[in-house]
């Protein structure tokens, strides 16, 4: 429930656009279990009844899937892989951690195994094939991945990757401004104002991680997304105010149309560069 004033007015405003879209009668999420699939699986669902592009994905092909993935899975083979791990938001109304099966299994043989970061932007087709598949592997690979531990590093990228309708669908690349360790450890870094310029530089839709109240974040609502304190970020939904205005004054009824940005026009760099490149096709599932 809202704490503030402003929260309680972000929901008032929210009810009354109806841009936002909320998984009612939600399930136990337990970090890095097969809990985080299906909620996202489910989440799914509810938007498959629903269509919205945007405006830099006009122009280009619908099918494309946004995800970074490769069969060479290293390490993630001995600490991902072999252990078999038990995720209890499955069968439990009770959140509880997860816990491990002493014994080991082997590598599977009946497809191969992709990994790659759990950040995705999958299109519908695949999501479609994902919920109400024409054939079993969908079915299959989530049932192997219900015991595999960060399910979201390998799932997706799992499926796509041996499915023949959409193996040659995918690029390479989540859209994620991430600042990793060199090799990469199990966590990034927390992003900080000195990632500001890099971040910006990337064209990336989207960063991680961030610590709570951290200042680049302050820097991003005001310089990239024009956002007042404590306010609302404008566009074609709702053009200005805050949370201290009279809500009904700045809702603009059509909240489909776009007016792209230099945010979208930084977003469109990157996509096009991705899909101009003379390896393109080359990274489909390597």
């Amino acid at each position: 429930m809202p704490t503030r004033v402003g929260e309680l007015c972000r929901v008032t405003l929210f009810v009354e656009v109806g841009n936002v879209r909320v998984v009612v009668r939600s399930d136990l999420v337990t970090y890095r279990g097969p809990t985080m699939v299906s909620n996202a699986l489910h989440a799914a669902g509810i938007l498959l009844m629903e269509g919205d592009l945007l405006h830099t994905f006009s122009t280009v092909p619908r099918e494309l899937n946004f995800i970074e993935h490769t069969s060479d899975i290293g390490w993630k083979e001995y600490h991902r892989a072999r252990p078999v791990i038990i995720d209890s938001g499955l069968y439990s109304l009770n959140k509880s951690d997860l816990f491990w099966i002493p014994q080991k299994r082997s590598m599977p043989t009946a497809f191969k195994l992709f990994t790659g970061s759990a950040w995705t932007m999958l299109s519908r087709p695949f999501m479609e094939y994902l919920l109400w598949g024409w054939d079993n592997l969908p079915r299959i690979v989530l049932m192997y991945y219900a015991n595999f531990l960060s399910t979201p590093e390998g799932y997706f990228h799992t499926v796509i990757c041996n499915a023949e309708e959409f193996r040659n669908t995918t690029v390479n690349h989540d859209l994620h401004f991430i600042s990793w360790d060199n090799p990469p450890k199990q966590h990034p870094h927390v992003l900080t104002l000195k990632d500001y310029k890099n971040m910006v530089d990337s064209n990336a839709s989207f960063a991680r991680k961030f610590r709570r109240n951290e200042p680049v974040l302050d820097k991003i609502d005001s310089e990239l997304l024009g956002r007042k304190v404590d306010g609302f970020v404008p566009g074609s939904w709702f053009d200005g105010g805050d949370s201290n205005a009279t809500i009904s004054q700045h809702i603009l009824r059509n909240i489909t149309s776009l007016r792209p940005g230099p945010g979208a026009q930084r977003m469109k760099s990157l996509i096009s560069s991705l899909l101009s490149d003379k390896d393109f096709s080359s990274k489909h599932c390597i």
